[in-house]
Order: C-alpha cells, then sequence, then structure tokens
C-alpha cells in the first residue's frame, strides 16, 4: 500500500495544471485504493501547502461523502453492514451529533464512511447531509493538511493518547438527554 501510494503521489506531483484535478479523483478512489483520508490529506498539503491542500481535501472529501449518499441506498447489503457496524459501535437508538462526527473524523481508526453514514441518519435530506457533511469534513481536512507534518512526526503513543483525547471530547460534546421508544421502555410479554 505504501508504495502504491508514494507512486500514486509522486506521479501526480508531475502534473502541473492537471495536479489539483487528479488530486480529488484520488479522494474520489480513495476506498477502492484502500488509502486512508488521514494520508490523502496529508498528501495534499505536501504537495500543494496548506492553503490549496486544504481546499482540495474539503472538496474531495465533500464529493466522496456526497458520492456515498447518492451510491450507498444502491446497494441495500452495504447498507445493512453499516447499520450493524454502527449498531455494534454503539446503543441501538443513538445517534452522534455533527460536532462528534466532526470530532471522530479526526481520529485516524474510525472508518470515514459509517461516519458518513451516522451524517446520513441524523439528516432529514440530501441538503441538510450536505451541510452536515461540510461541517464534518472540514476539520479533517484542516488538521490533517496544515498540521501533516506534524501529525506524522508523533510516536504510536501520542497518537493513541490523541485519539483518547478526541473520544473523550466527542463524549462531552454528546446530546445530554436521552429518547427512550414507548414499546423499549415497556416491553410487553406474550
Amino acid at each position: 500500500m505504501g508504495e502504491t501510494s508514494m507512486t500514486i503521489m509522486s506521479w501526480l506531483e508531475h502534473q502541473e495544471a492537471w495536479a489539483p484535478l487528479l488530486f480529488i479523483a484520488i479522494h474520489l478512489l480513495r476506498p477502492f485504493l484502500f488509502l486512508p483520508v488521514m494520508l490523502v490529506c496529508i498528501t495534499g498539503g505536501v504537495l500543494f501547502g496548506p492553503i490549496a491542500g486544504t481546499a482540495y481535501s474539503v472538496i474531495g472529501t465533500m464529493l466522496s461523502s456526497l458520492l456515498f449518499y447518492k451510491t450507498i441506498r444502491l446497494v441495500p447489503s452495504g447498507l445493512k453492514r453499516l447499520k450493524s457496524l454502527k449498531e455494534k459501535w454503539m446503543r441501538k437508538n443513538s445517534h452522534l451529533t455533527v460536532k462528534q462526527v466532526a470530532i471522530l473524523r479526526l481520529v485516524p481508526f474510525i472508518h470515514f464512511h459509517l461516519l458518513s453514514y451516522c451524517l446520513i441518519e441524523i439528516s432529514s435530506d440530501f441538503k441538510d447531509y450536505t451541510k452536515s457533511s461540510l461541517f464534518a469534513n472540514f476539520p479533517l481536512a484542516v488538521v490533517y493538511t496544515s498540521m501533516g507534518q506534524w501529525i506524522t512526526l508523533l510516536s504510536i503513543p501520542l497518537m493513541v493518547i490523541f485519539s483518547i483525547g478526541l473520544v473523550i471530547l466527542c463524549f462531552i460534546v454528546r446530546k445530554k438527554y436521552e429518547v427512550f421508544l414507548w414499546r423499549d421502555f415497556f416491553q410487553t410479554s406474550g
């Protein structure tokens, strides 16, 4: 994986005017190439600098999120798989907020499209999902693009501590109330 991504990125460096479009296309192909979002965003910062790299990463992650929204409904087995994965990870009727998704996107070990699925669940329509995705993708692009070299210098224990800190922050910004469904609270036997 590392050698393939380095080859792609070095080829991208020599494409001049096509480089931004190719970089955004790599964001769209990223799930099929098994490249982590964090790696692509860091590479954007190295290739284009922090400002242009952030802009291209925001565009790429947004297009990837919007493509996910449109295609996940065409693959019912994928939707069921994400739903069961989310239910294993969280309580059955709980939902993440957009702020929590934005924070969890910074944790490198959490699947990007699982969090996109969480945004689909809390969004009322495509427009709402688009706004939520922009809000959730922006911190990811800014942090990993502009501070990519700083993050890559961290050791594994510091990355784990950083990730635990993000999870704690996510817990702090959660919704402070719980919704119980009538049928779940008063289970009838029979």
